[in-house]
């Protein structure tokens, strides 16, 4: 007879998880089919660099106090999925954002980034935590620990970035977080 206890296998479960929901992120709807996201999935020792990165951006005053308190969250999480994408105008332009001359990064030059990669973006975080729910894996959207992958180059000519870090244990460490 085998008996495991879930706690021995949970973080392999939760990465397995983080893997799934990667898929579930790449596949999500984008306008007109133009793919400019970039994903990565955090493991191990590489889970505390990013946290320091956070860490490290706060002293600087790059970053609020949540990066500290999210750096913490991402130190003792199983993994942390990060979905990125680039920013660039959409090939042939919009005509959504108002920025005269789109095609030829007008826009960029001012820091701008284009409405339709946010928006993708955003439906890659979505669908990416529909499948954490379905796995029943805890997780929380971050921004700070997205910004500090960015900085750390992780995820190649991403402009913009969240980071979702996941666990599985009895109780939830994303929420009663102190400030």
């Amino acid at each position: 007879m085998c008996v495991t206890d879930q706690r021995d296998f949970a973080r392999e479960t939760v990465v397995q998880a983080a893997r799934e929901m990667a898929n579930a992120a790449r596949t999500a709807p984008k306008a007109v089919g133009y793919d400019r996201l970039e994903i990565a999935l955090v493991q191990g020792d590489e889970l505390e660099e990013l946290a320091l990165a956070m860490e490290k951006m706060h002293r600087e005053g790059r970053g609020g106090a949540h990066f500290v308190r999210d750096a913490g969250n991402v130190r003792t999480s199983d993994c942390c999925l990060l979905i990125g994408t680039r920013t660039g105008p959409m090939p042939g332009g919009c005509a959504q954002c108002a920025m005269a001359g789109c095609g030829n990064r007008q826009g960029l030059a001012q820091g701008f980034s284009c409405l339709y990669a946010v928006h993708d973006l955003g439906l890659a975080v979505g669908s990416a935590v529909s499948m954490a729910a379905d796995k029943r894996v805890d997780n929380r959207v971050m921004f700070s620990a997205g910004a500090a992958a960015l900085e750390l180059g992780w995820l190649g000519q991403a402009g913009i970035a969240m980071g979702i870090p996941l666990s599985a244990r009895g109780k939830s460490i994303y929420f009663d977080r102190r400030s």
